[in-house]
């Protein structure tokens, strides 16, 4: 090789090396600008409570302001798509719920693939379902609700917030699982789901416990048992739990986390799973999410992918059994 030659290929080789120096340090510099945290649900909702909290949390830490961003409609697909076809610079990001793993089961064709379109980051709270009657209903335990839906076969319904719905398919599986028949009504979201619930027109539903906490501590609704292993001694310590009473190792909950469209630097992802996981750990948050009900999670990005395949395949068996599915 001439000495021309291997100027050249020095120089090229300083280039490249510049180049990629470059390019890593503009990831590690990110955010430098305002984040949009998309949140697939209507502002208010259960979803959304915990995902402004982690906006403010992320925003001190990060420097740059978290904004967010109310996407919803069609079980949430219409934020996921939003998301999907972002550009992957850390810049736009999705709190997604259990919705991302219910979409591919539910939808004949979507826009986009919920199994390729993102990049995991990590999983953030789970929110407990609870089983809720209306007051006039004349039951005080899950079991006595048991025998009482059972001695009334086909006249009790109950509500959920859509079909296909963490909360359709949570109660479906529950009715499944100790011989009950219930009608299904569904509703456009949990507040007017939980509304008719008040008022009469549905008899009971399994809904998110942050969703529910304020109805059950004003004798609007009565809580007979959580849709979780253990008990919530943060909240509801005297509310025992379906796996203990009626139903063995039941656990259905709307766990939450956060994902970004694909290709986004891997930098990034590291970084912003850091500083989720710290924000998960802080006291503020700590205690905002325990005084919900809430259980708070954290993972590492591969961790959280996994899990989602899971449930991916874990909530095609149950669409498929419930007989639910949109176009």
């Amino acid at each position: 090789m001439n000495g021309k030659m291997i100027i050249k290929t020095v120089s090229l080789a300083v280039a490249t090396f510049a180049l990629h120096t470059a390019a890593m340090a503009a990831q590690t510099q990110w955010p430098e600008k305002p984040v949009t945290m998309v949140v697939p649900f209507p502002p208010g909702g259960p979803t959304d409570i915990v995902a402004r909290l982690l906006a403010q949390q992320l925003t001190e830490r990060l420097g740059q302001t978290v904004i967010v961003e109310n996407k919803g409609g069609a079980n949430a697909t219409i934020g996921m798509q939003a998301v999907a076809s972002a550009k992957p610079d850390g810049y736009t990001i999705l709190y997604n719920t259990s919705s991302i793993a219910l979409s591919p089961a539910l939808y004949k064709s979507l826009s986009y693939d919920p199994k390729t379109a993102f990049d995991p980051v990590s999983s953030t709270a789970n929110i407990p379902l609870v089983l809720l009657v209306n007051p006039q209903v004349p039951v005080k335990t899950v079991e006595e609700f048991k025998s009482y839906v059972q001695e009334n076969g086909g006249k009790i319904s109950y509500g959920s917030a859509g079909a296909g719905n963490i909360t359709h398919l949570g109660a479906f599986l529950m009715s499944e699982g100790v011989g009950l028949n219930a009608q299904h009504v569904p509703y456009r979201g949990s507040a007017p789901a939980m509304i008719d619930l008040i008022g009469g027109q549905t008899q009971f539903m399994l809904n998110t416990l942050n969703d529910s906490l304020n109805f059950i501590r004003d004798g609007k609704v009565k809580a007979l048992a959580l849709a979780s292993i253990e008990r919530n001694n943060d909240v509801l310590p005297n509310v025992p739990t379906l796996s203990e009473t009626v139903l063995k190792d039941f656990e259905i909950g709307a766990w939450q986390g956060v994902v970004v469209p694909k290709g986004t630097p891997v930098s990034v992802i590291e970084k912003l799973n850091k500083t989720i996981r710290e924000s998960l750990v802080s006291e503020k948050m700590t205690q905002q999410l325990k005084s919900q009900g809430a259980e708070i999670l954290g993972s590492s990005p591969e961790e959280y992918g996994v899990f989602i395949m899971a449930e991916m395949d874990r909530w095609k068996k149950a669409v498929e059994e419930a007989g639910v599915q949109s176009n």
